[in-house]
């Protein structure tokens, strides 16, 4: 209910009354005056209320009045009515009715009572009560109700005391609030008029309004009093203490700062006054030093002790001053911050350091303040530097606390580091007993150092700066501050000050970026000219820079103190936090140093200790060298100590050179080294060079704990490779995932780094690295991984500006690839390949196909890869470039080339692995990435996969990569027209570009279109494998090459063709020539491991005559494919001759498979039609029975077009390729033939021949005589070939075939035909003994023969003079059978006696042959006996002259065949022959023929031989009946013909017969056999002729009957001789019986002779000659000499002998006619 209020008022007056009553009851008796007084008053109140409506203003009008009866009250001095009346005066104050002057008079009466001591308490409440209620009281009555307070405070009595100094605070206080009401209340009106200038002693208050003058007179009062002066306002004040004066003016300070700031009198005051007052009564403090007058008598004059309650009273005072006035007091500010400074130092008590640093702290959380302290005299010239000294101090105050003098240093045995001497004892006893039974964990947190132990204390929340004793204002004595206060104070101070400064800091700095930023993007937007408010001013930048300069050394010096001495990890953290802050606030502002120094520090305790690590220790020591004075004492930076008693987490090794052993990490290094992870992670970007400290710590660390490099560098817990390993406790287990996650993070966070500060961190990155590789240079070691690994991660985040990073970081990554230490140069090649893998497959923009410079500086360091000659990196180069083939391969274009020749870049001197996994990279692109690639590319893919091939490590590699050259070529070929746009393309723009720079186009193989040079450069590359040293890789090569010509040679240009004849096949004929002729005999043994080789293949010889096959054949089959093409150009007769040159030198060489291959190209060039007939050439050879010898060796009829590809499609592309070139080309090419002219062919066949004709001579020309040894002979299936391409190569020259040309040939058929055979390859040619076969080569040259005895047959006559010639050659043959050829001297065995052993060269089985050779002359004279050539040169005579020799030989001819044939065939020839001979007996072409064929019956009849022994009786018969058909003929074809043949002829025949019809005899026969080998039949035979043409009746010429006469003769001669033996062998033989034969014989006779008489009989007389009639008769006696025989068959054939005689018993007619009777 408000004061003024209706009822209130009502209650006011009623209570009145009440009281008035009261009072005049209680003063009824002792005091009437006052109790009419008290009545009137009533009346009063009355009449008031009665006549105002404004009742309260009536009240107070009158107040006096109405307060009299009370105030006569209280001069009662009775108890009960002073209280009743206090109460009523209160109660109207209440209600604000009071005039002044009823105030006056109510002080008057309250000091009375105040003097006579009475109801002190209810004086004390009524002048509260009416100084707050209302403003009525202002000057003397004012002065005079304070000191009434003042007064009562110095009372007896406690309460009252009390009571009156809260009373007084009150009082002041509401002196100042009237003050700044009344400010208030003012404020809207005109300004006073402006002080006057001056420093007038004390400025007149008249300017002054009422309250604030009151205030002023009071605070006035207030100095003088604490000064001990007197006051000049409060008049009548008896007494008064400092400390509450001190209270007081601290109060009054610290509640109304505005009015001393505002009003200059006061501020005045404060400078002239209170300053001054306050240096003074600091004094005593400023000059005591503990300990120094410790009751000495001889001290000069005894010190004023420091008074713990001014003291501190003073401090807050200062503290106040110093927070609201500063800006007023500057240089006051600067002694008080001085003395505070001084107050720390360790001489003082520890009382005094213990306020002075709670006042410090004060001052510490209030950091514009600081940064005022900074600005005013720290940045001054000649000024202190406070801020620092503050700092500074703190730092030494705390050093000091921790360092305890030690015995044995006497002079600083005075500085005891707090309290007395005794008490800093017990502090050292203290903390040694705890850490020796505690082990060094106390629960208690606390900081040790050096065996001084200090807890750790909760004194203020963070960031306010509660005290404790500065808040002791009961306390007269100094209290006793427990141990491990003023260190807590000081160490919340430090972290306050830390936090302040730099929060403020860096919120003006965020402050001051995000006003650059906001008008750098007005600028860019509006592009207006800079804006109207202008930065903030540079000041702040120094202001900052100056705070953070200044204070650093104390900071760092002290925190690295308390960070090592910490044993409690909230204190640490703490630190670290404060350490953290500062770095990157130095960092922030580019403050390198103390940057640097905070981050050392980090470091420094994030390692064991003393672990040796440069990059710190050269920092320290800078550091360490800098001590910084503060007031005469040295701040020392200390080093951290080693006995720190702290929990051991894990035990590892030390990444340093020399070696250390084990060292060990506590559970603070740890936490250290999460802070160092915290700073690098949220800070990395104002680190600058000290990412070099940073990295350096963790690398250490991470190696200390055992942290390896995973996938993408990500550093994961791994083993330790060597020496004891890591030891880790769970408790840093559970934090190691952890921390490598942070570690990663750290460097993902590299992606928010500017490029500067990311460049830092890549040099430090490198650097580190670089330490790493020389730690790691000559030992092996595991080397520390930490910075590639890092390296990587950091390229991997900045993918997006790759750019600016890549080369710095590769260019340093491909050195640690060449590093000794294989771990290291691992994992310099992973991060090398990682980098550039997804550099390629980031999403860059723009893309890298539209950013061929990115791409190829990506690319580049894979190609730098190649010059490192270790082999793991190259593996790792070239599992890169798959990955990278198989993810990017689509996508590469520009960057082709390199990757190329990074694959292609092999050595022989690399592994077999490496090799292949080149080599699937090189697969991959032949197989999916051609068409995707620049055709430019397409000649270094040929030349990569070439010298893939060429490579010698692994073979099947070799061979794969030349099946992928016929791959390209196939890709070539489909992609033809493509290809040869974009070649054409790229060309002109070269072209361009070379005609600009004045230097031809250089390019191989230059003049050929760029297509054609594609080829060319395939060509060339299977060229140089053709002549690889492997020869499985020379016959790939070699397939290859012959098979793509031919498959896809018809895409090339005419002109270039001549390029492929001469640069690259004859260059390989060249070569391939060459290397083979002399190439090594000495046997390979088995080749690699356990490969049989096989005996055809076993010396480098063998194996390069099989490359000489192949090449040979290919070029041939390209010569025979090609001709229309290869005619057309200019010198096609020059190559012809350089291939026959070839063929020649192949065919002779010494290898039989080379020198038969070579016969087979001859054979297959020879396979070429004239151009002009193409049709006619299979139906000409096969119309001359020519066999097509020989087929195509390799690969029939796909050979032209290429493994099956159809023909059309390749001419219909090479058409129009040849299109385009037709016009450019046109000028070189020869003009094309005229329709009508056929290609004059005959030149390159009699070329042909002529090198056949050599190769012929060359190898059937027998060894010289002086030779003891044929160097070599030729096979048999050489020797075979060479004469089968005769038939061939006749059907092209036959033309113009000479009996010059024929001469030639019978040498060189006759020459092949006498080679023997190597006895080793005997077996397979020769035919068993016993079979009668032709070897392939003498089939083949009766075939030439036949071919040419045809060819003369149909052809003109003129040809046919050359039969005798093939006669002659043919006879000579036959000749063999018994008289094999000699070859030279050449000792040959007979194959049969031939032990395969004992003969080096066996001779042939000639017979067959030679009686094949015998059938055909019997055939061809059979054709040709009639020709005129024939007869002229005594064919028949030749013939019958050849069969002499196996006819007279019979059984003595080597096969028994031979002379059966022999004698068929003179028969055979004899009945073609004789009449021919006959015919032109007159001519006398046959005369010499005669002889011959008599001396040819003779020898045959009547061999000189011997049947053998084993011969058969039925083979016997069969050879008897052979004999007869011989006489048989004789009586046929030549008696009957007597008279046409000469007559000596026929007397030898007639000899022949009688020998004949007389048995003939060999004595061998057994008895059994006799029989049969007395060759009765013939015998008979014989013998039949004779008689036959003996009595023949039909003599019609003399002639004839000669024939008779002499065959008479020569019968009777023969019987007479057989009977006369007879009869003798018989007479000697005695009892015993004659032999079968002789018998017989003499039976045969007998039977003769009865035949013959006969015969004679049957004959006209006049036809028997006398002189046989004779020669009958005497026969007759030696018949009768038989009888005594005893034989019976004898005896009746000689009985049938006698009877005709009985004929002559009468003598004939005509005898009796002229005789007697």
């Amino acid at each position: 209910m408000s004061t003024s209020s209706p009822e209130a008022v009502k209650k006011l007056l009623e209570n009145m009354q009440t009281d008035l009553r009261s009072l005049s009851m209680e003063c009824k008796k002792k005091f009437p005056p006052v109790k009419e007084a008290a009545e009137s008053g009533i009346v009063k109140i009355k009449t008031i209320a009665a006549r105002n409506t404004d009742i309260l203003a009536a009240l107070k009008e009158n107040s006096s009045e109405v307060v009299q009866p009370f105030l006569m009250g209280c001069g009662t001095k009775e108890p009960k009515i002073t209280q009743l009346c206090l109460a009523a005066i209160q109660r109207l104050m209440s209600h604000e009715v009071v005039s002044e002057a009823a105030a006056g008079n109510i002080i008057n009466m309250l000091w009375q009572l105040m003097e006579n001591g009475l109801e002190e308490l209810k004086l004390l409440q009524t002048v509260l009560v009416l100084l707050t209620t209302n403003t009525v009281v202002h000057d003397e009555v004012l002065s005079k109700a304070i000191v009434l307070c003042f007064r009562l405070h110095f009372t007896k009595d406690n309460i009252t005391n009390n009571t009156a100094a809260a009373t007084v605070r009150q009082v002041v206080t509401v002196v100042f609030e009237r003050m700044v009401a009344e400010d208030e209340r003012f404020k809207g009106m005109a300004e006073e008029p402006p002080p006057v200038q001056g420093n007038s002693n004390r400025r007149s208050v008249s300017t002054l309004r009422p309250s604030a003058k009151d205030a002023y007179m009071l605070f006035q009062d207030l100095c003088q009093l604490v000064n001990a002066d007197a006051p000049y306002w409060l008049v009548g004040m008896t007494e008064m203490t400092r400390t509450f004066g001190l209270e007081l003016l601290e109060s009054v300070l610290n509640d109304f700062p505005g009015v001393f700031l505002q009003h200059q009198e006061f501020s005045f005051l404060l400078k002239e006054r209170v300053c001054p007052l306050v240096i003074k009564l600091f004094s005593p403090n400023i000059k005591f030093r503990q300990g120094s007058s410790g009751g000495s008598a001889a001290s000069p004059a005894p010190v004023e002790k420091p008074y713990f309650p001014i003291c501190m009273r003073l401090l807050r005072v200062v503290s106040v001053l110093i927070k609201h006035f500063y800006s007023l007091l500057v240089t006051e500010c600067e002694i008080f911050l001085s003395l505070l400074v001084k107050f720390l130092d360790g001489e003082k008590p520890q009382w005094l350091r213990a306020v002075a640093v709670e006042s410090v702290h004060r001052l510490c959380v209030q950091p514009h303040l600081l940064r005022s302290f900074c600005q005013s005299y720290d940045m001054k010239q000649h000024s202190t530097k406070v801020f620092r000294d503050i700092v500074n101090a703190l730092g030494s105050f705390i050093q000091s606390l921790f360092i305890v003098p030690s015995a044995g240093n006497p002079a600083s045995v005075n500085a005891v580091a707090g309290g007395s001497g005794s008490a800093a004892q017990t502090a050292v006893q203290g903390g040694q007993g705890v850490a020796g039974v505690g082990g060094g964990l106390t629960t208690q947190a606390a900081f040790e150092y050096r065996g001084t132990w200090i807890p750790l204390m909760t004194v203020s929340v963070q960031g306010s700066a509660k005290a404790t004793y500065l808040e002791m204002l009961d306390k007269v004595e100094p209290p006793s501050i427990p141990e491990g206060y003023a260190m807590s104070v000081a160490f919340s101070a430090l972290l306050d000050l830390v936090r302040g400064i730099t929060s403020m800091i860096e919120r003006e700095l965020s402050l001051e970026e995000e006003a650059a930023a906001a008008e750098a993007a007005t600028r860019e937007g509006l592009e207006a000219p800079a804006s109207e408010e202008s930065p903030p001013e540079p000041l702040a930048h120094q202001v900052w820079e100056e705070m953070v300069n200044a204070c650093w050394c104390g900071l760092l010096a002290a925190l690295s103190l308390l960070l090592d001495a910490s044993t409690d990890e909230s204190a640490t953290e703490s630190i670290l936090k404060a350490e953290l802050t500062m770095a990157s606030l130095c960092g922030r502002l580019s403050l390198v140093t103390p940057r640097d120094a905070f981050i050392t520090a980090i470091c420094k305790a994030s390692l064991p200790p003393h672990y040796a690590l440069t990059v710190l220790s050269s920092n320290a020591t800078t550091l360490s060298n800098k001590s910084y004075s503060i007031q005469g004492q040295n701040v020392q930076i200390i080093s951290p100590s080693s006995e720190s008693h702290q929990q051991v987490v894990a035990v590892g090794q030390p990444l340093t050179v020399q070696h250390q052993g084990t060292v060990v990490l506590t559970a603070k290094n740890i936490q250290c080294m999460r802070t160092l992870l915290n700073l690098a992670h949220c800070h990395g970007a104002v680190l600058g060079t000290s990412w070099q400290l940073v990295l350096a710590t963790l690398q250490h660390l991470v190696w200390i704990l055992g942290l390896k490099p995973g996938v993408g560098g990500v550093l994961k817990p791994g083993r330790a490779v060597e020496g004891p390993s890591t030891v880790l406790t769970t408790a840093v287990m559970t934090d190691l995932p952890v921390i490598s996650n942070i570690l990663s993070r750290l460097f993902e966070s590299s992606q928010y780094l500017d490029d500067v500060s990311l460049h830092h961190l890549i040099n430090a990155l490198c650097s580190l690295s670089m330490e790493a590789m020389e730690m790691a240079y000559g030992n092996n070691k595991e080397p520390s991984l930490f910075a590639v690994a890092k390296l990587l991660e950091t390229g991997l985040v900045n993918m997006d500006r790759i750019e600016i990073l890549w080369r710095p970081l590769t260019a340093h990554l491909l050195e640690v690839c060449q590093h000794p230490n294989a771990r290291m140069r691992e994992w310099g090649a992973e991060a090398v390949t990682s980098l550039i893998k997804a550099g390629l497959s980031y999403k860059h923009e723009p893309p890298l196909s539209q950013n061929q410079r990115l791409q190829l500086l990506l690319l580049n360091p894979l190609k730098e890869l190649s010059n490192v000659l270790h082999a793991d990196i190259r593996q790792k180069q070239l599992e890169c470039v798959l990955q990278i083939l198989q993810s990017q391969g689509d996508s590469l274009g520009p960057g082709w080339p390199l990757v190329l020749n990074v694959i292609g870049a092999i050595r022989n001197d690399q592994g077999e692995s490496l090799i292949r996994t080149a080599f699937q990279c090189l697969q991959l692109v032949v197989t999916d990435f051609l068409p995707t690639m620049p055709c430019t590319c397409l000649q270094i893919v040929v030349e990569v996969a070439g010298s893939f091939g060429l490579q010698n490590q692994e073979l099947n590699i070799s061979l794969t990569s030349i099946g992928l050259l016929w791959n390209i070529s196939d890709y070539f070929f489909q992609r033809g027209e493509a290809i040869t746009d974009e070649l054409e393309r790229e060309e002109a723009l070269l072209e361009k570009q070379a005609q600009e720079k004045g230097e031809p186009l250089n390019r191989p193989f230059h003049p050929a279109p760029p297509f054609d040079c594609l080829w060319l450069c395939l060509y060339a590359k299977l060229g140089e494998l053709c002549v690889d040293p492997r020869p499985a890789v020379r016959k790939s090569a070699g397939q290859t090459l012959f098979s793509t010509i031919a498959a896809h040679g018809t895409l090339l240009q005419q002109p270039t063709w001549h390029i492929v004849v001469w640069k690259v096949l004859f260059h390989l004929l060249d070569c391939v020539r060459k290397s083979s002729t002399t190439a090594d005999k000495e046997k390979i043994e088995s080749g690699g491991g356990n490969i049989l080789i096989h005996h055809s293949r076993d010396t480098a010889e063998k194996q390069w005559a099989e490359t000489w096959v192949l090449t040979l054949a290919g070029v041939a089959r390209i010569f025979n494919t090609r001709r229309y093409l290869l005619q057309q150009l200019g010198d096609f007769f020059k190559a012809w001759e350089v291939l026959l040159d070839h063929i020649q030198s192949a065919a002779l060489s010494k290898n039989n498979e080379v020198s038969l291959a070579a016969l087979k190209s001859f054979q297959e060039i020879l396979q070429i039609v004239t151009p002009v007939k193409d049709a006619d050439k299979s139906d000409a050879l096969a119309a001359m029975g020519v066999p097509p010898v020989l087929v195509d060796p390799l690969g029939g009829a796909t050979t032209a077009a290429g493994p099956g590809r159809p023909l059309l499609r390749s001419d219909s592309l090479a058409e129009r390729l040849a299109q385009r070139y037709m016009n450019s080309a046109q000028a070189q090419l020869p003009p094309p033939p005229a329709p009508g002219e056929e290609l004059d062919d005959s030149a390159l066949w009699w070329s042909a021949w002529n090198t056949w004709y050599r190769t012929g001579t060359e190898c059937t020309r027998p060894p010289p005589p002086g030779a003891d040894k044929p160097s070599f002979i030729p096979s048999q299936p050489f020797l075979t070939a060479l004469v089968q391409i005769f038939p061939a190569l006749y059907q092209h020259v036959k033309g113009g075939f000479s009996m010059e040309d024929l001469r030639k040939l019978g040498v060189i058929l006759h020459g092949a035909v006498s080679v023997p055979i190597s006895s080793d390859a005997s077996p397979f040619i020769l035919p068993s003994y016993t079979e009668a076969v032709l070897t392939s080569l003498q089939e083949a040259v009766l075939t030439a023969l036949d071919v040419l005895q045809k060819a003369i047959c149909v052809g003109p006559e003129t040809l046919q003079v050359m039969y005798p010639a093939i006669f002659e050659q043919l006879l000579l043959f036959v000749e063999f059978s018994c008289k094999p050829p000699q070859y030279g001297k050449l000792e040959t065995k007979h194959v049969a006696n031939a032990k395969y052993n004992q003969a080096e060269w066996v001779a042939l089985n000639y017979v067959p042959f030679a009686e094949r050779s015998l059938e055909v002359v019997v055939d061809l004279y059979h054709k040709t006996a009639c020709h005129k050539a024939v007869i002229n040169e005594k064919v028949l005579q030749n013939i019958i002259k050849t069969l002499r020799m196996p006819l007279g030989l019979k059984y003595a001819c080597p096969a028994e065949s031979t002379w059966k044939l022999a004698v068929s065939s003179l028969l055979k020839v004899l009945s073609i022959g004789l009449p021919v001979a006959r015919q032109h007996a007159s001519s006398g072409k046959f005369d010499t023929m005669w002889p011959e064929l008599a001396g040819a019956f003779e020898d045959f009849l009547f061999t000189k031989s011997t049947p053998p022994d084993n011969l058969s009786i039925q083979e016997f018969q069969k050879n008897e009946a052979i004999d007869v058909e011989v006489v048989q003929l004789i009586s046929t074809e030549i008696l009957p013909f007597a008279n046409f043949i000469p007559k000596e002829f026929v007397g030898q025949i007639m000899a022949m017969l009688n020998k004949g019809s007389i048995h003939s005899q060999s004595s061998s026969f057994t008895e059994a056999e006799i029989d049969v080998r007395m060759r009765e039949e013939f015998s008979k035979v014989c013998f039949e002729t004779l008689l036959q043409f003996s009595f023949s009746n039909k003599a019609t010429t003399p002639q004839e009957g000669y024939i008779s006469r002499m065959a008479l003769s020569v019968l009777l001669q023969r019987a007479q001789d057989v009977l006369r033996r007879y009869v003798e062998d018989e007479r000697l033989s005695g009892r015993c019986p004659l032999p079968r034969q002789q018998v017989t014989e003499i039976i045969f006779v007998l039977k003769a002779v009865s035949t013959l008489m006969d015969s004679l009989k049957k004959t006209q007389p006049e036809n028997v000659d006398s002189n046989t009639w004779a020669q009958v008769i005497a026969l007759y006696p030696t018949l009768v000499e038989c009888i005594t025989c005893s034989s019976s068959e004898v005896s009746s054939a000689l009985k049938e002998a006698l009877g005709p005689f009985k004929d002559f018993m009468q003598p004939p007619v005509s005898k009796v006619q002229n005789g007697e009777s």
